[in-house]
């Protein structure tokens, strides 16, 4: 149909919303709280077009175009309104920007710039809420929340957990958890999606640079550092350089500028990873156990199933993440290489994730009351922290990680991706079934953004049932099907994230699919351009199981790289 927007005829679909056809058209109208592909509600009213028919401003976010209807996107009245509403968000917003984690990053500092505000001439009284500092993952600022009702939103209809709403009625409205008690308490999974939405400083992750800058600065303590396969695919686009871009060799020789010691990759700890799962679920399926195996190295999933699902806790792989193999194997077969006492070395780790935060202080991640992991380090917080050291990426020769966890394969690097685990263990378990390699390593089926993907997978005489759940809200269906008979899924992997690592709640903020399909598609770049398409193959792996752990399951391996799960009660 032809719609005009500010004097020009434009085509616009039947059923679409004014702001998506002027989008569409190149004509950016700000929102704050619209999320694209959810269902909008209009609430924050940034969005306000005028309608030049009826005179009426209406949103553009909730409001359907019909044929012949006429539109100007920034008129003075539109700009007026807009104008008037970021101003009464920032009457009794906190004027601490320069300290705001989120300067220069933030959507309400940008609306107040685009829309020339340079001074306050409405002053309204200042929220005077606590800052929750209770969780191991995510702090929460209430004072500088503006109710846009994001976070309320990924929470319930994407990762289905619903740990916050809005609190309380009228000009005493919050955003918080039941009865407002800390995030700890909560049935919050730390997937961190609600800072990738929030529009401000009112969420954000845990920081740990006091307690690594002290590390490094201690002479007594060699420290190491280790990073997820998603993270060199990441940071390009916060240092200016081409999004997905790899730049993994330039980050190795970037870490040892900063002063650690070793840098570890912790795709050795997915190849590693892959052996232990591929083993596990062999022997589930060869002696009749408990079927499907899950994959466990997403924490938020782990914490979820704790939580949403005990009845599947049996089915969780007992493997720790690649993290925690990484770490676990840091401070016992490492160590004893280099000679250095377990309380001597401090162990890092960088990752997209920041439910990892949670993850490395649960109890079940230690060795004789020392954690694998001492502290986590965001995608976000790595490229400050490169900045805060002064390191010129764009000036760097790139160097190896050091050994012995220096070599990964490509099938490691698709753990950063939705399906990628899943396909990485497929590939050796197939070749422990059959003692051949799969002809194509490619599993299509499996790649992609989709929600939710099945597939089915010839193995001699076996078919193999395989599952890919990203975005914990999709997991729901899937195990009732299960709980309700179906038996043809042998494997399930879940994300908590959509699109998986790639997309986790600690990598750059950018409220776009784009970015996230870009860093997909390098990891898939890598898997074709690569030799060791398969963890099996990964010499470094087999040094350690010939000279430390022995082979796949064996009591040595299960003592230090597996671990188990019990039902968590949410008290609130």
């Amino acid at each position: 149909m032809n719609i005009t927007v500010n004097n020009k005829i434009i085509k616009a679909k039947k059923n679409e919303t004014i702001l998506d056809a002027i989008t569409r058209e190149g004509i950016k109208v700000p929102t704050l709280c619209h999320l694209k592909n959810m269902m909008p509600t209009g609430a924050c009213r940034i969005c306000v077009v005028e309608n030049v028919d009826s005179g009426k401003l209406v949103t553009s976010c909730s409001t359907p175009v019909y044929e012949g209807i006429k539109i100007k996107t920034h008129s003075q009245r539109v700009n007026e309104s807009r104008k008037m509403i970021v101003e009464l968000l920032l009457s009794n917003h906190p004027d601490d920007c320069l300290y705001c984690v989120r300067n220069k990053n933030c959507e309400l500092q940008d609306l107040a710039s685009e829309l020339s505000i340079n001074e306050r001439r409405i002053r309204g009284r200042k929220n005077k809420i606590p800052i929750d500092r209770s969780s191991a993952s995510i702090m929460r600022d209430p004072e500088k929340c503006i109710l846009c009702g994001r976070c309320v939103r990924i929470c319930e209809d994407v990762i289905g957990v619903a740990c916050i709403d809005f609190v309380q009625r009228g000009s005493k409205t919050i955003v918080g958890t039941a009865f407002n008690k800390g995030l700890n308490i909560s049935s919050c999974v730390n997937c961190g999606q609600c800072i990738m939405v929030c529009p401000t400083g009112a969420l954000t992750e845990r920081n740990h640079f006091a307690e690594i800058k002290d590390a490094l600065q201690n002479p007594d303590l060699k420290v190491a550092i280790q990073y997820a396969p998603a993270i060199s695919v990441s940071i390009a686009e916060e240092l200016n350089m081409k999004p997905g871009a790899d730049i993994n060799g330039i980050m190795n020789a970037a870490i040892r500028k900063i002063g650690f010691d070793y840098v570890f990759d912790t795709t050795f700890g997915a190849d590693l990873t892959i052996m232990e799962e591929s083993s596990e679920l062999i022997d589930r399926i060869i002696n009749a156990k408990k079927l499907p195996l899950i994959t466990s190295c997403c924490p938020g999933w782990v914490k979820y199933a704790e939580e949403f699902a005990p009845d599947f806790i049996n089915n969780l792989s007992s493997c720790k993440s690649p993290m925690q193999m990484t770490g676990a194997v840091i401070k016992s077969h490492f160590i004893k290489q280099e000679k250095i006492k377990p309380e001597k070395i401090y162990s890092v780790a960088i990752m997209p994730c920041t439910a990892k935060k949670f993850e490395a202080q649960r109890e079940e991640m230690t060795q004789n009351g020392i954690s694998d992991i001492d502290a986590v380090l965001t995608t976000r917080e790595f490229v400050k922290f490169i900045k805060f050291f002064g390191i010129d990426m764009h000036n760097m020769k790139s160097e190896l990680a050091d050994n012995p966890m220096g070599i990964r394969t490509s099938a490691g690097k698709l753990f950063g991706t939705s399906g990628g685990v899943a396909e990485a263990a497929i590939r050796t378990a197939y070749f422990k079934l059959t003692g051949k390699e799969l002809i194509n390593f490619k599993i299509n089926e499996l790649r992609g953004m989709k929600g939710r993907k099945e597939t089915r997978i010839k193995i001699g005489n076996l078919e193999l049932g395989v599952a890919v759940v990203n975005g914990l809200g999709n997991t729901r269906k899937l195990f009732n099907e299960i709980r309700n008979g179906r038996n043809d899924i042998h494997f399930i992997e879940v994300m908590a994230c959509p699109g998986g690592c790639v997309g986790g709640g600690g990598q750059p903020i950018k409220l776009n699919q784009k970015a996230i399909k870009k860093r997909a598609k390098a990891l898939y770049k890598i898997d074709d351009k690569e030799s060791i398409k398969v963890s099996h193959k990964n010499p470094d792996v087999q040094k350690l199981y010939d000279n430390f752990l022995g082979e796949p399951l064996s009591k040595k391996a299960h003592k230090l790289l597996h671990t188990s799960y019990k039902k968590r009660d949410v008290i609130i």
